[in-house]
């Protein structure tokens, strides 16, 4: 059995999703979660977190349309805008 060589860094990529992809999902269920009264930012954390689809409404179809796109990908969108909107 082979070990990894933990000097090197690992390389991970996603590939990039039309603009209307997860900047809509997340648009969605964040209204879809505000709309029923939820704090969307707890309850979109808990879905990255855990990936379990009950954190996220299934108001406006909110839940159906999270669970099209990889956590990972909502995890690198929001890193995104977060570090643009920052000036980093």
């Amino acid at each position: 059995m082979e070990m990894k060589n933990l000097g090197n860094t690992q390389m991970f990529h996603v590939e990039s999703e039309p603009e209307t992809g997860v900047r809509v999902v997340l648009s969605t269920v964040y209204e879809a979660l505000t709309e029923k009264g939820y704090n969307p930012i707890s309850q979109i954390v808990g879905y990255i977190m855990s990936g379990d689809p009950t954190y996220i409404t299934s108001h406006n179809n909110a839940r159906s349309l999270i669970m099209k796109v990889e956590r990972d990908e909502l995890v690198e969108e929001l890193l995104e805008q977060y570090i643009k909107n920052n000036g980093w």
